[in-house]
C-alpha cells in the first residue's frame, strides 16, 4: 500500500488527478476540511503546483461537483420519459450517498456548473422527447427542484450535516426538540412523532431518507404524467 501511494505521488499532476484527490478528501472528512494546502500535501506537491490546473478553490469546487455529476448514469435507452427520469434521479441519489458533501457544495454555488447544466439539459431533453411542451417541461423542472439532482432541500434543516462525511453524519443523532416545542407547535410535534426516518440519510439526519425521497418523487411524477396526458399549459385559452 505504501508503495502504491508513493507511485501515485510521483505520477504527473493533472487536472483530473487534482479533482480525484479533492473528491476523495471531501468524502473522507467533509467539504469544510478541504484546503489547497492539505490537498497539495495529499498529492505530494507544493500548493502553487495546484494552480496550474485550478485557478482557485472556487474553480476546484466547481470541478469537484462536475466530477461527481459525471458519475450519474446516462439516460436509459428505450425507456419512457417517466421511467427514464426516475431511474436517473435515483442514480443521482446513489452518487450522493458516495459523496455526502456534494449537496451543500451544489447549493453553495451562485451559478450552476457546466456539468450540472449539461445534466439538467439532458433531463429536459428526456421530457421533450417524451412529448412535453417547453412550457410544461419548464414547470416540471421548477417543481422537481433539487430532486433532479438526487436530494431534497430540507425544510427542517437544523441538524443537517451535508458537508460532513457519511460516517460523521451517521454518528451524530438529530437533536431532540425542547420540551416546550409541542406546546408551541403542536401540529409539527404530531407529525414528527408519527414519522420514522433513516439514522443516516444522504443529507444527514432528517426527513430526506430514501422512503421520503421516493414518496415525494413518485407523487410529483404521477402528477406530471396526469398533466402531460391532459395537454396542460400555463396559458389556457
Amino acid at each position: 500500500m505504501a508503495e502504491q501511494t508513493e507511485t501515485l505521488r510521483r505520477a504527473p499532476l493533472s487536472r483530473e488527478r487534482v479533482l480525484h484527490a479533492a473528491v476523495a478528501l471531501a468524502d473522507e472528512a467533509g467539504i469544510a476540511s478541504l484546503s489547497m494546502r492539505n490537498l497539495a500535501q495529499e498529492l505530494g506537491v507544493v500548493p502553487m503546483a495546484l494552480y496550474k490546473h485550478v485557478a482557485n478553490k472556487e474553480e476546484l469546487l466547481e470541478g469537484m461537483i462536475d466530477a461527481v455529476v459525471a458519475e450519474i448514469d446516462p439516460p436509459a435507452a428505450g425507456a419512457g420519459w417517466k421511467q427514464a427520469v426516475r431511474r436517473r434521479i435515483l442514480s443521482a441519489r446513489q452518487v450522493l450517498q458516495r459523496h455526502p458533501w456534494a449537496p451543500i457544495a451544489i447549493e453553495s454555488r451562485t451559478a450552476a456548473t457546466p456539468g450540472v447544466l449539461a445534466y439538467l439539459d439532458s433531463m429536459v431533453g428526456t421530457l421533450t422527447a417524451g412529448g412535453f411542451s417547453a412550457d410544461l417541461a419548464h414547470h416540471v423542472m421548477h417543481a422537481m427542484g433539487s430532486r433532479m439532482l438526487g436530494f431534497s432541500q430540507e425544510l427542517f434543516d437544523a441538524s443537517r450535516n451535508a458537508g460532513r462525511s457519511g460516517a460523521a453524519a451517521a454518528a451524530e443523532p438529530p437533536a431532540a426538540p425542547p420540551p416546550e416545542f409541542a406546546d408551541r407547535f403542536p401540529h409539527l410535534a404530531t407529525i414528527a412523532a408519527a414519522a420514522a426516518h433513516d439514522d443516516a440519510s444522504v443529507v444527514g439526519p432528517g426527513c430526506d431518507d430514501q422512503f421520503e425521497f421516493e414518496f415525494a418523487l413518485d407523487l410529483l411524477l404521477d402528477g406530471v404524467e396526469r398533466l402531460h396526458r391532459q395537454g396542460w399549459t400555463s396559458h389556457p385559452g
